[in-house]
């Protein structure tokens, strides 16, 4: 081969290096990429939707205490100590005011269509209680102290009375048990309506109320007239 036709060969390869041998656009040459990325044996070992879901969130959360930190007290340490001081204080109120429960709109009638006997309701009320069932014995006992009292006429019988209402009339002829009668109500209703769990020393109180009912005369509202007029009467003789 002629020195001129060696040339001519390695100037040809020269060129072939230089330039591509394959030249596509593009769009059509990133739109094949895709189409080859896209393939299922590229994405065998990628993270499940809800690592890829719980990665993000604990990023979410990372930034979020890293902005808190930059803005508290003392850095992400004062940040640390203000989360627990709330919690704790969250953790007192809990304990101390219990879980929060609705409270009734409105009373309810006390007893309901079948009518039974002040001894029957207390009947009721002592066997739940020996079962520990103090809800139900609240109840009972408290529907056999009102009960009594219409057995006694100190109440008319009334359908549809709730237990605030027996509470304050009974209050009129037995004014020493006021108090104790509105409490009697009160839990009634707290549990009945309230949705709160009554206890043996709620059941113990409201029993031992019935029982001292049983023996408690009854002040007649003309007693209190009648007493003022024999003491004038006295201070005129």
């Amino acid at each position: 081969m002629s020195p001129g036709g060696d040339t001519s060969v390695l100037s040809l390869l020269a060129r072939s290096d230089d330039e591509p041998p394959l030249t596509i656009p593009r769009d059509p040459a990133r739109e094949a990429a895709r189409r080859e990325l896209s393939k299922g044996m590229y994405h065998e070992n990628d993270p499940s939707w809800f690592q890829r879901a719980l990665d993000a969130f604990w990023d979410w959360v990372e930034d979020l205490f890293s902005s808190a930190s930059t803005v508290a007290p003392g850095g992400p340490l004062g940040l640390v100590v203000i989360i627990l001081v709330v919690l704790a204080v969250l953790g007192a109120l809990w304990w101390r005011l219990g879980t929060p429960r609705r409270r009734p709109t409105s009373s309810a009638a006390l007893f309901d269509d079948r009518p039974r006997s002040a001894a029957e309701h207390r009947a009721a009320a002592e066997a739940h209680a020996a079962q520990a069932h103090w809800n139900q014995a609240v109840q009972e006992r408290m529907r056999a102290i009102v009960r009594s009292l219409e057995e006694r006429a100190l109440l008319d019988v009334r359908p549809g009375r709730t237990a605030d209402e027996a509470a304050a009339e009974a209050g009129r002829s037995l004014p020493a048990h006021t108090d104790r009668l509105r409490t009697a109500a009160r839990d009634f209703d707290d549990v009945t309506y309230g949705g709160r769990a009554a206890t043996q020393q709620t059941y113990q109180r409201i029993a031992e109320l019935d029982r001292d009912l049983e023996t408690t005369k009854p002040q007649l509202a003309s007693s209190a007239p009648s007493t003022a007029h024999n003491a004038r009467q006295g201070a005129a003789e």
